[in-house]
Order: C-alpha cells, then structure tokens, then sequence
C-alpha cells in the first residue's frame, strides 16, 4: 500500500483538468437546412401525453436497473425522467438569488403557491414540506447569503421541497410516489475548484464508507443558534419521508421514495436515498439525478447496492461535472488497484445505472465549448426529449418546447433566433412606488418564509 501513499494527497489542478477537456463537444453534426429556413410550431403541445403506466411500475422505479427500457429509450421512462428533471429545474426557477433581497438564500413562493407560478400543477403532485440546510464548512457560493442586514436567514439556505402524488397521479402511476427535490449549483466553475480528494466516513467518524465532506456537511448541519437550521436537512426530510410513508402505509397503499437533483443537488439525493433505505424497511427507493458529481467511494456504492437503492444518473458526456471529484482515481481503476491493495476506501466512485447524452445529436445546439451551458439542467432534459438510442439520430417528434434551453444559456444556435439567458426579472425586482421612487418589489405575505416555530404541516391527499 506505501507504493500508492502519494495518490491520497493529490490535488487536483482543476482548471488545468478543465482545459484538457475543452476540445470536447466541439464538432458539428450535418444538420437539414429546411430545420432553421421552417418556422417552428408553436401551437403544438410541450408536453407528451400521460398514459397510465401502471403495468411497468417497477420497471420504471428501477427494477431490473432499467435495463430494457434505456437503449432504445421507453418512452414512458422519458416522460418520467423529465418529470423529475423539472422538479429540478422548480428548485433553480423558484430560488431567490438576488443579494439585495432580504430573502435572498430563500424560495420565492410558498409551497402552496409554487408548483401553480412555475406552471407544474398538471404534474399531479402537492409539495408538503420545504428543506433548509446550512454548512460548517466553508463552500464557494454553494450558499447564497442577503447583504441585507435585516436578512430572513444568515446561515441557512432553501435547498428545496418534500412533495407527494395526488390520487389521480397516483392511479396512473401505480403507487404513492413521495418525492423529495434537491437543488444545486448552476456554475460547475464556482465551486469545482475546491473539490479534492477529501472524504470522510459517513457515520460516526469510522468505517470504510466514505463520502465527500461537503456534501455531506451541507446534509448533516445544524445550529441551535439559527433560525431554520435548529435541525439538519437530513433531520428534516426523513422526518417528513416518515410521516408520509407512516400515513399512506396507514391507509393501505404501496409508497415509494424518489429522490432527484442537479449537480449538487444531485449528490445530496444519493445521501437522502441512502439514509431513507437504511432506516425505514420496505421502502423502494430510486435516485433520478442530472449532472451529478461523485459522491462517495466503492464501499458507500455497495451499501447502496446492499440496501437496494436504484440509481439512474443522467449525464452529458461533455459535462466536466460528473468527472469530478475523482477525475483521475475513480470507479474505472478500482478493479485493477484492489488486485493490488485491497480495499481502497479513499477513491471515489460512481454509483448506479448511465444515461449517457450528447450534445452533438442535437441539431439545435451550439457545439463549441460551453462549460456553463454543458451543464445547464434544460439543456439536459433537452437531449434527454430527444433521446432515442445510443446510435440513433435525435428523436424528430420531440415534444418539449427547445426556447427553454435558452432560459439561462446560451446553448441554442442562433439561427432559431431564441436570446441568451432570457429569464430575466423585470428592472431586476425593481418597481415604483406610490410616490414614484423605484424600489425593490415587496413580496407577496404569504411568499415570506416563515419562522422556523410557524411551519404548518400540509393537508395530504
């Protein structure tokens, strides 16, 4: 083992890593000229149809890994990872990122009000809880802080929802699906650099089961000192996952856990969806993350394995961010280093099934080097719609409406004459007041987070 000590102290130059791979992506594919000279359809639905896909409950839960129904793409199994995506995608288009806010860190609107302003009330799902995390760690800007003095929080953050599927969902679905949303990060570049090869046991400071401390402190901290952090974010949602599963087991039907997120939100899915199998029997649980970076190493994978946790992992090959950490030791060398070491509990390693796509199969696209656009979670569900097979061309019927790309990037080639980063808040916030002073727009009363003592628990369908 002393041959391989220097590898535990590697830090990674991550922008040197990243310019290695700036030649990535950046070919382009021949594309029909009739598809730029024709205008698009905008009177055509966005959305595919909801079947009821009941009969294939479990194989789209994870069962089996997904292994008939990700190349070619089951179309059902589409539809759901895009589902989830956008649950996703609410926890970036609900977040309050606006310094000058004094409710910046927090979400825009009240878990009654957002699924009805982000437009998903058709997805047939009512949000029961909010998650709040803070970090005893120092993080580059994976937490937003007001400069308000007055500020609603000063150490936490919104990192997103505890929902459950109504009844009619439920039916078509076959099961009571609960769903917790993590949000991430949307600039790989803020906060990849100061990821090294840093794990850490996951429990109790011990054992061969590791994960990345950072991930790990924004799940596990809390302060008595804080306002919405009195318990952690990981207290906080296995105490609702509990309550959900006790009350619908109650009334005698079959729950399932689904965990989902993008980037960072990602990794602390895998977390959530590790704890949540460990501690309540019986429960499947799946992980549907996008643009995930490594979590943890082999031995945290086996116990994933072990506990039945199901894990499809949607990544772009062009995504410098499920590279890291572990760009270098990972998964790929484990086989070959344990013949030669034992166990190495300190390289980290991918968990679960691939959705491997390319940006150059969509003909829609800008192919040159885009590191922010590369990981943008539109730009994903993108690929994901028009997603066939490993070799076939992009599907020609996709549904999802391709301006949603744009909406914080610039990925869309500029023949469909759709503008970069085009969500933006009008005056950014800024509105005139009765005596015709602009100033920043006040929030509606019941958009102002509550205090931690005034959390109301939702009725449940």
């Amino acid at each position: 083992m002393a041959s391989l000590r220097p590898f535990r102290s590697l830090v990674i130059n991550i922008p040197k890593a990243i310019s290695n791979l700036s030649s990535i992506g950046t070919t382009r594919n021949s594309v029909a000229e009739d598809l730029f000279t024709n205008p698009i359809d905008r009177t055509a639905t966005s959305s595919s149809p909801k079947e009821n896909i009941s009969s294939l409950r479990d194989e789209l839960h994870g069962h089996g890994d997904w292994s008939n129904l990700l190349d070619p793409l089951h179309p059902w199994l589409r539809r759901e990872i895009i589902k989830y995506g956008e649950f996703s995608q609410a926890t970036y288009d609900a977040f309050d990122c606006n310094s000058f806010s004094k409710y910046s860190g927090s979400s825009l609107y009240s878990p009654s009000r957002l699924f009805e302003k982000l437009g998903l009330t058709g997805n047939g799902y009512c949000i029961t809880k909010y998650i709040y995390a803070m970090s005893n760690v120092e993080l580059p800007r994976w937490l937003e802080h007001s400069l308000d003095a007055d500020t609603w929080s000063k150490d936490s953050n919104w990192m997103g929802f505890v929902a459950v599927s109504d009844n009619a969902e439920s039916r078509r679905i076959g099961f009571r699906d609960i769903v917790v949303a993590w949000r991430g990060t949307v600039s790989p570049a803020e906060w990849l650099e100061d990821i090294q090869l840093k794990l850490e046991p996951l429990r109790d400071g011990e054992g061969h089961v590791k994960v990345e401390h950072g991930f790990l402190s924004i799940y596990t901290s809390k302060s008595e000192a804080t306002r919405y952090n009195k318990s952690s974010a990981s207290e906080q949602v296995m105490e609702e996952i509990r309550r959900l599963v006790a009350h619908y087991r109650g009334k005698g039907e079959q729950v399932s856990l689904t965990v989902t997120g993008h980037s960072l939100g990602g990794a602390l899915a895998q977390l959530n969806a590790h704890e949540a199998a460990s501690s309540i029997p019986d429960l499947p649980v799946s992980v549907i993350s996008f643009a995930a970076p490594r979590v943890g190493n082999d031995p945290f994978g086996d116990e994933m394995i072990e506990r039945d946790v199901k894990v499809l992992r949607v990544v772009v090959k062009q995504d410098v961010v499920p590279k890291f950490p572990g760009v270098l030791l990972n998964e790929r060398l484990i086989k070959m280093l344990k013949c030669i070491s034992g166990l190495l509990d300190w390289v980290y390693a991918h968990v679960g099934s691939e959705l491997s796509l390319d940006v150059n199969a969509s003909p829609y696209l800008k192919h040159g080097f885009d590191l922010v656009g590369f990981h943008d979670l539109e730009m994903y569900m993108h690929l994901v719609d028009g997603y066939l097979s490993e070799d076939a061309g992009f599907r020609p019927d996709a549904r999802r409406d391709i301006a949603l790309v744009n909406k914080f990037s610039g990925m869309l080639r500029d023949e469909l004459k759709i503008p970069p980063s085009w969500d933006q808040p009008e005056n950014k916030g800024m509105v005139r007041n009765a005596h015709g002073r602009w100033v920043l727009r006040q929030r509606a009363p019941e958009d102002i987070p509550p205090s931690y003592r005034h959390w109301r628990l939702v009725v449940l369908p």
